[in-house]
């Protein structure tokens, strides 16, 4: 394996760090929050042992995926949008009911102030779908405050997302459903929330489920949220995760999402690929897809 494989390969499975691309006149930096580790055969059910034999790549020590948490920064002449917000300052143990293994956050503030920005400076907070990995500081206060540290922002949900907040409150995210009601905005597919960020409706992992295109610069990136879980399914966009809404709807939305990432001028972010989260679609010698991170 060369070096630049060996470098890839040791992203696969490591928690992430700040990264940042500028596309023209705007910046965005992925903002590291925590990790949660994935068993990999219940994460993704469809999966076999001999699926897993023939990727270790994407294995951690302990056999599993290593999924990142945390926001991206979008900054654009001198304003700032925040998409999703990290798990916020808690850690919890495995989850035996769920296919989870051990899950911590809190490191956010600290990365968007080593990307040069105060939380106050944050005008709004987009949100990709209301999953408490997403959701973290929002009622959460920041360190020496009473307050949580965006909540001056407005926060961006999708007008179908929002309207499934009695059943999430009801699966135990009443307090943080609460803490959101206040501040939220609700935004429409194709609404433009910030110059060049434009909200896309991908219904599948939920209900409601967003992603955002980024313009600028004669490129665009798509943060397509929780559509992909692991650069593995872009090889294999059928696999989809155990806690999606509707699998046959998302798999749809990331089969459609893996053909547009394709297309020249596209980048992607996965905000759980681990430490790979800004890439394109490529094909190898035998037409297969695969997640080419971009180079540091």
């Amino acid at each position: 394996m060369d070096t630049i494989a060996e470098d890839i390969a040791e992203r696969l499975r490591r928690t992430a760090v700040i990264r940042s691309l500028r596309l023209g006149d705007t910046r965005v930096t992925y903002l590291p929050d925590g990790a949660v580790l994935l068993p990999p055969r219940g994460w993704l059910p469809d999966t076999t042992g001999e699926d897993w034999a023939a990727h270790p790549e994407y294995l951690d020590a302990s056999g599993y995926l290593v999924a990142s948490i945390g926001g991206l920064l979008v900054e654009h002449r001198g304003r700032a949008l925040l998409i999703d917000c990290g798990f916020g300052p808690q850690s919890l143990p495995p989850d035996p009911r769920t296919p989870r293994g051990p899950i911590h956050g809190g490191a956010l503030l600290d990365s968007l102030a080593r990307a040069g920005r105060r939380p106050e400076e944050v005008e709004a907070v987009a949100f990709t779908h209301l999953h408490v990995d997403h959701l973290g500081w929002v009622d959460h206060p920041a360190p020496g405050t009473e307050h949580p540290p965006f909540a001056h922002a407005a926060h961006l949900v999708a007008a179908p997302e929002w309207a499934q907040r009695d059943r999430l409150a009801a699966e135990g995210m009443a307090d943080t459903i609460a803490a959101l009601a206040p501040r939220v905005r609700t935004v429409g597919d194709g609404e433009e929330v910030f110059p060049g960020v434009r909200v896309r409706i991908t219904a599948g992992h939920t209900a409601g489920h967003a992603a955002y295109v980024i313009t600028g610069g004669g490129r665009r990136l798509i943060a397509f949220g929780d559509a992909l879980h692991s650069p593995v399914q872009v090889g294999r966009p059928e696999w989809s995760a155990s806690v999606d809404h509707d699998p046959d709807q998302a798999a749809d939305h990331r089969r459609a999402l893996i053909a547009e990432l394709e297309e020249p001028g596209t980048i992607g972010f996965g905000i759980h690929f681990a430490d790979v989260q800004f890439g394109r679609v490529h094909r190898d010698g035998g037409g297969a897809r695969f997640w080419a991170p971009l180079p540091d």
